[in-house]
């Protein structure tokens, strides 16, 4: 690791010979200076999350939306940590219909703990606010019965870690994070940072985003689990958006955008750090936080007319096909026992509804098999599945 000074913090040196890093308090002294192209980066971001929140309004079932577009995330997110499973494998597992076997099982099971992890978050910041235990109790969460739940999860680290390629080490990692002493002095300053509002006069203030892109960028640096910090890190902004009220319901994800730009993200986070770059930071957060936003809007609007069409469809078949269609939005993964049982039908009449469904082309079996036959609700699933092969970097 290389020696850097700058107002973002600086290296230090340790007793056994390698550099740490060690994160100036924030807010950024100097300030942040907004230029002209900063100004307008934020005023889009700040329109898109606007049209993102009201998003809400013209959804027939907002919360069935923000699983889906939770679910998306959560792989996406893992996908940036090497960690691979399918939006189908996520949903079986969720539903205690099938586990994957060796590798995708510990996969699935990490994307699987992603969701709860968000989940809970939200659902626990209606009793204590965004803080250090809020952030372990979340990571607690996130470990559970993955690959990581033998490294302290829900604790900070007490050994030192780093990060580089395979096999590196201290004498050669890329990064250095603080030590356990200034990890937890730089928490402090961090968990102050969180609560500060407009009662203090002594420091500058910053509109949310450029807040979740500070956060986010901080806890990177500060790398205070021994696994997880990546994705923790982006839960943190999805999660400071709705403690701050600028999204009522959690849908601004950034994981894609973070994904597609990957190599440009590394380099922006180590800019901060070298040369306390934080204004190139920010705009590129900006960029990301307005196209996530317009994205989710763009697919929130496929959703609604998808669900038009498909009712329609389904009404004119029938009523059985109707009360299925409905369920499938909720368990876009069915089998006929399992409409039988929705449908409190003959286990015939449960298959003939799936079968015109089918026909109509709103259902997809996905097995090949005579028995045991999984049918997908693919025109709908297909409005979640992360993108495949879209990438800005090499």
């Amino acid at each position: 690791m290389e020696r850097m000074e700058s107002r973002a913090g600086r290296t230090v040196a340790q007793a056994s010979g390698y550099l740490a890093y060690v994160p100036a308090p924030l807010p950024p002294a100097p300030p942040i200076a907004f230029d002209g192209d900063a100004i307008d980066l934020l005023s889009k971001a700040d329109q898109a999350l606007g049209k993102l929140d009201g998003v809400a309004t013209f959804l027939p079932n907002p919360d069935l939306f923000v699983a889906m577009y939770v679910r998306k995330e959560a792989l996406l997110s893992s996908q940036i940590e090497g960690i691979e499973s399918t939006l189908d494998e996520v949903i079986r597992f969720e539903e205690g219909e099938e586990q994957p076997e060796g590798k995708r099982l510990y996969d699935t099971t990490e994307v699987v703990n992603y969701v709860r992890a968000l989940n809970y978050g939200i659902k626990r910041m209606a009793e204590l606010p965004l803080s250090l235990r809020l952030i372990r109790e979340i990571h607690a969460q996130l470990m559970r019965g993955a690959r990581g739940n033998g490294k302290a999860p829900g604790e900070f680290r007490q050994s030192q870690n780093w990060i580089g390629a395979g096999g590196a080490n201290l004498a050669n990692a890329t990064f250095v994070p603080p030590p356990v002493p200034e990890m937890k002095e730089a928490l402090d300053n961090f968990e102050k940072f969180l609560h500060e509002r407009r009662e203090r006069t002594d420091r500058t203030h910053y509109p949310v985003i450029v807040e979740c892109a500070l956060v986010h960028a901080q806890f990177e640096t500060i790398h205070p689990f021994l696994d997880g910090n990546g994705r923790l890190g982006r839960l943190l902004i999805a999660l400071l958006l709705n403690e701050r009220g600028v999204l009522s319901r959690p849908l601004l994800y950034i994981s894609l955008y973070l994904k597609e730009h990957r190599l440009e993200y590394y380099d922006r986070l180590t800019t901060i750090r070298r040369n306390g770059d934080w204004e190139a930071w920010m705009k590129f957060f900006l960029r990301g936080v307005e196209q996530s936003a317009l994205e989710a809007v763009e697919t929130a609007k496929k959703v609604v007319a998808f669900r038009d069409k498909a009712m329609r469809a389904a009404t004119s078949l029938g009523s059985n096909e109707l009360k299925l269609l409905e369920f499938l939005f909720s368990h876009p993964l069915t089998d006929i026992q399992t409409a039988q049982k929705q449908l409190e039908v003959s286990y015939n009449t449960a298959a003939g509804a799936i079968g015109r469904l089918e026909k109509a082309g709103l259902l997809k079996e996905t097995t090949g098999a005579k028995r045991n036959r999984i049918f997908r609700f693919a025109s709908y699933l297909d409005l979640f599945e992360p993108p495949v092969g879209r990438s800005a970097t090499p």
